[in-house]
């Protein structure tokens, strides 16, 4: 297991876990990583998630209202990582919910389920010694997000202590699709190649074909999160797979334009 990227620029993908279901959420990641996802984000239903936007927000209250918790995510990255057993997954999720279940505890079990890294989206890198510390342990990847208003020395811990892949935001804000993306996603990306040789994923905002052409060209991988989970909305369990599936080959380059 280890997270890494088969194509140029690399796919992540966020899934709300539980919306629409727990089973729809699993053929939904098995139906993405066939299509090239190299990692899956696994989001961790949560009652007020502060960093997204309304996409995200909907599905979150959905997953929330069906009961879905940590240990339901887990259990299903559990059944991921034995059907799907090269692919990267990473548990989405925001401090909350894991100081809840127990951090040593959140530790044991996400490693134990196959899981590669840990994003938690409200935890600073100053805050982070107890869960670096745990997640060392155990071997998982803690992945944090760095903004274009980070200054150098937090840009720099945030290079020192991720691993995997480090996650640039595109733009302050919250989560969703935008039309274009901006300058301060590859000049975030250059300020963090100062410190790191781990790739870099640009997230927030990213929704089409374009706007993954325009982050191959300075960084290593495109998160896409809303506009899934946006698509999922719109289809039935049933046909979101396909749905899902199509979208995420519409979005990849070909090599030889890669090339040029």
């Amino acid at each position: 297991m280890a997270i890494k990227f088969n194509h140029k620029p690399g796919l992540v993908v966020y899934l709300t876990a539980g919306d629409p279901s727990l089973d729809a959420t699993r053929a939904i990641v098995l139906a993405a990583i066939d299509a090239g996802a190299d990692v899956i984000e696994l989001g961790v239903p949560f009652s007020d998630p502060l960093a997204d936007g309304p996409v995200i927000q909907r599905a979150m209250e959905r997953a929330v209202a069906r009961g879905v918790r940590l240990a339901d995510v887990l259990h299903l990255a559990k059944e991921i990582r034995a059907e799907r057993p090269t692919a990267g997954l990473v548990i989405f999720s925001y401090l909350n919910p894991i100081l809840r279940y127990g951090l040593t505890r959140f530790a044991d079990d996400a490693a134990a389920a196959g899981v590669d890294g840990v994003l938690t989206t409200d935890m600073i890198v100053e805050e982070a010694g107890d869960y670096l510390a745990e997640l060392g342990r155990v071997g998982l990847a803690p992945i944090f997000l760095a903004a274009p208003t980070s200054p150098d020395d937090r840009l720099e811990a945030i290079a020192t202590h991720s691993k995997g892949f480090v996650y640039a935001i595109s733009r302050t804000g919250i989560t969703g699709k935008q039309q274009t993306m901006t300058s301060d996603a590859a000049s975030l990306v250059a300020r963090i190649r100062r410190w790191t040789k781990l790739p870099v994923a640009v997230g927030f905002g990213i929704s089409n074909a374009e706007h993954v052409a325009q982050v191959a060209e300075f960084a290593d991988a495109a998160v896409v999160g809303s506009a899934i989970v946006e698509l999922i909305e719109r289809s039935t369990p049933e046909s979101a797979p396909g749905a899902v599936a199509r979208f995420i080959k519409g979005l990849q380059l070909p090599q030889a334009a890669l090339a040029r």
